[in-house]
């Protein structure tokens, strides 16, 4: 596991840097991220790298997807509805 040095530098395990792709020279970014912090190469900080107007469109496309197969399979229900109501929710439980 890698340690910091006194001058605050780390050494990044070399599978990890091959995987995404730094080398020698890169500059890499450090974001907060909750408790920790997130390192990504420099420029490639956007979220998956989309404009929010590309972002927007996917949603409202996966959105109308997922109304066409809620179209599709309709819930069925008893005959009368749930056979319970809202009421009956505060009233079924025994009490402790």
């Amino acid at each position: 596991m890698p340690r910091i040095t006194s001058k605050l530098q780390i050494t990044i395990p070399k599978r990890l840097a091959e995987q995404v792709g730094l080398g020698p020279g890169d500059e890499v970014e450090f974001l907060a991220a909750g408790d920790g912090i997130r390192m990504v190469p420099a420029g490639k900080s956007k979220v998956g790298g989309l404009s929010t107007a590309e972002r927007l469109r996917l949603f409202k496309a996966a959105t109308a997807r997922q109304q066409a197969r809620d179209k599709a399979r309709p819930v069925e229900r008893a005959e009368g509805g749930r056979g319970w109501t809202r009421e009956d929710l505060y009233t079924r439980a025994k009490p402790r």
